[in-house]
Formats: C-alpha cells, structure tokens, sequence
C-alpha cells in the first residue's frame, strides 16, 4: 500500500574526491506540504532523494530528526536537518539566490506573495485539502474510521469557492501574485494537484482557473508529481494531462 523509502545516493565532490550525502527529502507522495517543498526543490534545479516517510508509524529514527513526526523534513548535504515546509521553502530560496526569486524582490511583493502562501497553505488546506484527503485516505492510513459524506461535500463545496478566488486571481494578474510564477503559485499548485489527483474539482465550472494550473501543469518541475501514482488509489483521468481532455 505504501512506497518504500528511495535509496539514498553518494556523490563525489569533483574537487575533493569527498563523498557527501544527497539532499534528501522525507515527504508522504499526496501531502500538499511536501509537493510544495519538491516543487521548490524542481524550479531551482536541485538535486534531491525522496523517501517515502509512513509518518502513521511514528518510527523513531524519523522521530529524531522532527519530533513533531511530520513531513516534510528535508536533510541537506551537509547534513543540516529543516523542518515545516515553509521554513524550508524560504530557506531554500534565501540560500540558492538564483533565478526564479520565489519570495519576490521588494516588500511589498514579498507582502502578498506571504498573504497567498498564508491562504493556500492555511485556509485551503483546511478547508479543501483536509477534508477530502483527510476522509478518502487519510482515515485509512490511520484506522480512524469511514469516509464522513457530509464532510466530503464541505470539502467539494469549499473548493468551488477557492478555485473561483484563483480565477479572480489569474483574470487580473500574470501569476497568482503578480507579473512572474513566485511561491503563491507554487502553493496553490500544491493543494491543487492533491484535489485534481482525487478527482473532485468540477474544472468545466472554474475555466480561468484552469488556464492558471495548465500553465503551471506544463512547467517541467510538475512533471515527477504528475508521476506519482499509488495502486490502490489511482488518480483521476485527466491528471497528468496537460490539456484536461
């Protein structure tokens, strides 16, 4: 039912001959938090292992490096340990300066891009992301019972008004924040391609937010999470298409 953890690699300092562990990154395939850690990870171009992390275990070695027992947690090369996507987000964009700058550059860019990250990450993710992975299998994850219809149809009901607020978004903006693709969108995507895997947004409803995500859909750093897959829980059929058709 669950993947097992990736392999993690060496690599050879070219300079030193030194093998140095690589950037590794313990994630759960359709947390919101750790697609949108990879997502970072993807458009600065930086070499990462995945490890699958069955946080429903509470094993101990993960234990030790975030107590909170929650992905994601990423280890850097030199063995620096990060937890809470956020943090990590804007590590890594304060530490690997090049381009694309996903916090913005002044700030009141920095302002709002924060204000939507803030939203996705809160808001949708409480009242969208929670409720539909939280029943469909998280609950069996977990042993904590069967799928709640009426939370399941709050969280449908939820999303209709969240994709409209990315439609308005998008109607008056380049990207989510503004004139280029910053963490706003990378937040967005996030949760977004959690609900899509699931099939529960209705997309003929919400035309301007889906021109938003199939641009987003087509960047290249999407590609490995429009990979995931997991037998027992297969994705909708349009997930992986570029075009929804």
């Amino acid at each position: 039912m669950f993947a097992p953890p990736r392999r993690v690699f060496a690599k050879r300092s070219s300079w030193s001959g030194i093998f140095t562990l690589m950037r590794q990154l313990y994630h759960f395939w359709l947390s919101p938090f750790s697609r949108k850690v990879r997502l970072v990870l993807a458009e600065k171009k930086l070499d990462f292992e995945l490890t699958a992390e069955p946080v429903w275990e509470r094993r101990d070695d993960f234990l030790l490096l975030n107590p909170a027992g929650e992905v994601p947690v990423l280890k850097e090369e030199d063995g620096t340990v990060l937890c809470d996507s956020s943090v990590i987000c804007e590590y890594l964009d304060e530490v690997y300066q090049d381009e694309p700058k996903l916090f913005g550059s002044d700030p009141k860019e920095r302002a709002e891009i924060r204000r939507l990250v803030a939203w996705f990450d809160g808001k949708f993710n409480r009242e969208v992301t929670d409720h539909l992975l939280g029943e469909k299998l998280l609950k069996r994850f977990f042993s904590t019972g069967t799928p709640d219809t009426k939370v399941l149809r709050a969280g449908r009901t939820n999303g209709a008004y969240h994709m409209d607020y990315i439609g308005w978004l998008f109607e008056r903006r380049n990207w989510l924040a503004g004139d280029h693709l910053t963490m706003a969108d990378l937040a967005a995507a996030a949760q977004v391609s959690v609900i899509d895997y699931m099939g529960d947004i209705n997309w003929s409803k919400h035309p301007r937010a889906k021109d938003w995500y199939m641009r987003i859909k087509s960047r290249p750093a999407m590609r490995d999470i429009l990979a995931d897959r997991q037998a027992s829980f297969p994705p909708s059929s349009h997930y992986a298409e570029l075009d929804f058709e």
